[in-house]
């Protein structure tokens, strides 16, 4: 029951899914619910950082490694062009791999948060 409500994530990938099995394994149901709720707020989808990447062509460059986290990463883009669109090409192709590595940090705080009882609780 539980793993169909990790279906409900806007564009959740089979690897994601699979990795929110793993990670989750051993939570009760109460813990996987907050978990859920915490973890929705905080994920990305990889279209959006798909659209982001796009962007860096027309408007500016490395706007998608700021959502991601990657400060240092975005100011280099920003003052570089993309690094001459170098960079903004294979992040273009590696979009989906950037949002992943970034929603495996988000599941790491998220289930922090709710081990240490700082999750919602209905």
């Amino acid at each position: 029951m539980l793993d169909s409500q990790f279906m409900s994530l806007p564009g959740i990938t089979p690897q994601e899914y699979a990795y929110l099995q793993t990670a989750t394994n051993g939570l009760n149901e109460q813990q996987v619910r907050n978990f859920l709720m915490i973890y929705a707020s905080k994920r990305k989808n990889s279209s959006d950082i798909l659209l982001f990447t796009l962007l860096g062509f027309i408007w500016v460059a490395g706007v998608q490694r700021f959502i991601v986290g990657q400060i240092g990463m975005g100011i280099l883009y920003l003052l570089t062009g993309g690094l001459c669109f170098i960079g903004t090409i294979v992040d273009l192709i590696n979009h989906k791999d950037l949002t992943f590595e970034y929603n495996q940090r988000m599941v790491f705080e998220s289930l922090q948060m709710v081990r240490m009882g700082g999750g919602f609780s209905a």
